[in-house]
């Protein structure tokens, strides 16, 4: 999947809130550097929950 800018960014950060929601957070070009994101923002000491997963492939 291309963004505006014309590069790939297939992995996405997922947050789901207290209610249950999800909401795409990010999107990102490798799978680390979601993954980074997503641990930056579930060591805030939010409530929310925060995974990375594949565009196209969703969390299983």
């Amino acid at each position: 999947m291309m963004s505006e800018s014309g590069a790939v960014l297939p992995w996405l950060v997922i947050r789901q809130d207290d209610n249950g929601n999800h909401y795409r957070v990010g999107r990102y070009a490798t799978r680390d550097e979601a993954q980074k994101i997503a641990d930056s923002l579930d060591t805030r000491g939010h409530q929310q929950l925060y995974w990375v997963e594949r565009v196209g492939q969703p969390a299983t």
